[in-house]
């Protein structure tokens, strides 16, 4: 490498910085994000974040740690409620969605790099744009609930660990004081009930964080980030041989709390990385 390559990739910085902060393993932020590609672009959309944009626009990222994509074909799609939902329409709008654990205490530091590396992949033709952003928010980790206590994998190997299937759940509440009441109800109550002898081997909840301004323009701001949680269940069954028995009626309880109101359950599975498999799949 030569004197000046070296100065202009500043090695130095980088061992400054690692010399400071937090770097614990905790998924303390998350990105969740899911992404409709337009009709007619499923294919190369997909192979556009298979081969470049999920290490080059996530996984080479500082304090981003872990990633999984999961897809959901047109029978996954079509077992979503509500019929009318807050986040997509129609519901069975976003077939993929990629999840993301960035380490606990170093959003600030990612999302400015986040940021300026979308500017240099936008502007030099490595953004796809026949694509929709039905749900994207950073978010910041407020729980996790295990089936199994300490048996079994933690949080911070829910992206690596081998999951048959993931539900993406988002629940609105009325205002911030409710949305409080609301997660510690998941937490102490309805969720060890849930999981308890169920596929379910955790529920990591969230809460959304704005967007940074001088994001890029394609990604809307954030809603609901004083009164909505994000909650992603993962399953160690494919969630099509466990949706009648455990998630068909998931709403209900959040209703009869009266702390909040179910928005989205959606469930995926796994894509196979650098395949095209469940492409042809999804309309």
């Amino acid at each position: 490498m030569s004197e000046e390559t070296r100065s202009e990739t500043h090695a130095e910085t980088y061992a400054e910085l690692a010399a400071v902060g937090p770097y614990g393993v905790r998924p303390g932020h998350a990105l969740i994000t899911m992404v409709e590609p337009h009709p007619g672009h499923e294919h190369a959309y997909n192979r556009w974040y298979e081969d470049d944009h999920y290490y080059a626009g996530a996984m080479a990222m500082p304090w981003m740690y872990a990633g999984r994509r999961w897809v959901a074909t047109r029978d996954l799609q079509l077992l979503r409620r509500p019929e009318k939902s807050a986040i997509a329409q129609p519901v069975t709008a976003g077939c993929y969605l990629s999840t993301y654990w960035v380490t606990e205490g170093r959003y600030d530091d990612h999302m400015k790099w986040t940021v300026g590396i979308n500017k240099r992949l936008n502007r030099d033709g490595r953004v796809y744009q026949d694509r929709t952003h039905v749900f994207t928010a950073f978010q910041d980790h407020e729980a996790t609930v295990y089936r199994d206590g300490t048996a079994g994998p933690r949080d911070f190997h829910a992206l690596d660990h081998p999951y048959a299937g993931l539900v993406l759940e988002v629940v609105d509440s009325e205002s911030p004081q409710q949305r409080a009441e609301l997660l510690e109800w998941l937490r102490t109550r309805h969720l060890p009930n849930r999981v308890a002898g169920s596929p379910t081997a955790m529920v990591t909840v969230f809460r959304p964080t704005p967007l940074p301004g001088d994001r890029m323009t394609y990604v809307k701001q954030v809603e609901g980030v004083d009164t909505r949680l994000t909650l992603l269940w993962f399953l160690e069954a494919d969630p099509r041989q466990c949706w009648a028995d455990h998630f068909t009626d998931l709403a209900t309880p959040v209703t009869e709390s009266g702390l909040g109101r179910v928005e989205l359950v959606a469930p995926f599975i796994p894509t196979v990385p650098g395949t095209d498999t469940y492409v042809s799949q999804l309309r």
